[in-house]
């Protein structure tokens, strides 16, 4: 990788990082559509690993109820490797162009639940009869695009559960299916050594950004940033959509 790309990659880093740390928003989600553009889908998704495991597991310490969190949910949990591996069966067999469209589209989703927080609520037989097909759809999601928040982050909101629990319990996915991919993509052979040490340098351009962030957050308007990052993610979501057709 050129030195270009790498610094592409840490910058992209340091901000999604610095919008964690002042927003909550996802760490991969953010930092994802940036790497794509430079060096592409492929090449981007074996270097938010590192960065993104410790990101979770930082903000899985503070939320507490692991343990019970693990349990209720362990469903979804179990149903994601499945489908991270039949999705990233289907990575290697598509078009970049196609998948990185798809990350597009997914992009665009997140950002209108994450700003309109629809207020619908399932009822509970039929949450936990979805539990596995939700597992499963959000390990093929990621495994096609390398994200990781769908259909699981609507999902756990319409639960309407503790803020404390839902984080716990959208962290755990998270950290689950990174782990899972990661093995995944060493078996197509995207996961190197070389991959690895570009990943640990971007793990310092995290630390750092989260720690920036998180007394940023004091100082700025939180809803009107939150606002602005996702709409720039819109706009990058819209362009990855489009670029099959231009």
């Amino acid at each position: 990788m050129e030195t270009g790309d790498i610094l592409v990659v840490v910058g992209a880093f340091f901000f999604a990082a610095l919008v964690k740390g002042i927003t909550g928003l996802g760490f991969s989600t953010t930092a994802l559509p940036f790497i794509v553009y430079a060096i592409g889908l492929k090449e981007a998704l074996p270097l938010l690993i590192v960065p993104s495991v410790v990101s979770n597991l930082i903000v899985m310490r503070d939320a507490g109820h692991f343990r019970a969190t693990l349990m209720q949910f362990r469903l979804i949990y179990a149903a994601a490797p499945v489908g991270i591996f039949i999705g990233l069966a289907l990575l290697m067999w598509l078009d970049p162009i196609i998948s990185s469209a798809m990350l597009g589209l997914v992009l665009i989703i997140y950002c209108v639940i994450t700003i309109t927080q629809p207020a619908f609520r399932l009822p509970t037989a039929l949450a936990r009869r979805l539990e596995i097909p939700v597992g499963f759809t959000t390990g093929l999601v990621n495994g096609v695009t390398g994200s990781q928040v769908m259909p699981v982050l609507p999902y756990l909101l319409s639960l309407h559960l503790d803020r404390n629990v839902f984080i716990q319990a959208i962290n755990i996915s998270f950290t689950i299916s990174s782990g899972v991919f990661a093995i995944g993509l060493a078996w197509v052979g995207l996961f190197t050594f070389d991959t690895t040490q570009i990943s640990f340098v971007g793990l310092v351009a995290m630390l750092v950004g989260l720690k920036l962030g998180i007394p940023i957050r004091r100082r700025l308007s939180e809803s009107s940033f939150r606002r602005a990052v996702l709409g720039l993610l819109m706009l990058l979501g819209a362009g990855l959509v489009l670029r099959p057709l231009l």
